[in-house]
């Protein structure tokens, strides 16, 4: 026997059967892509999910759209006010409310987005 240089050299045991015992992955894409039951409650929770959401975000802007008649009627030094020679109320209602639209629109197409993409890091976690 020849006397060895170093530290002794390693051997990796393993078990014949390692392969045979983990189960094969079966990920929920493919539960998704199969329509399983599984598959459905996972779809269902991101479309209510997003519905969720945009219930919220026509819900705020239909207060803010029919609060403003209401608050016009309710405060009339509101309804006689002027702003660069326009009435107030048609200044709001004319060019404030569609801003408020698009301010909706982007916050629900960010929240969307961020919902789809928690819903893929899910299914590709699975």
């Amino acid at each position: 026997m020849t006397p060895q240089k170093g530290p002794p050299r390693r051997e990796v045991v393993t078990s014949p059967r390692t392969r045979a015992a983990r189960r094969p992955r079966y990920p929920a894409t493919m539960e998704i892509d199969e329509q399983t039951s599984l598959g459905e409650v996972y779809m269902r929770s991101l479309i209510r999910t997003q519905f969720r959401l945009a219930l919220f975000v026509c819900t705020v802007l239909a207060c803010l759209v029919g609060g403003l008649p209401l608050l016009f009627m309710l405060v009339p030094g509101l309804r006689e006010a002027r702003l660069l020679g326009l009435p107030l109320p048609w200044v709001v209602l004319a060019g404030l409310i569609y801003p408020a639209f698009v301010a909706g629109a982007w916050l629900y197409v960010r929240n969307a987005e961020r919902n789809e993409r928690h819903f893929a890091d899910l299914v590709e976690r699975e």
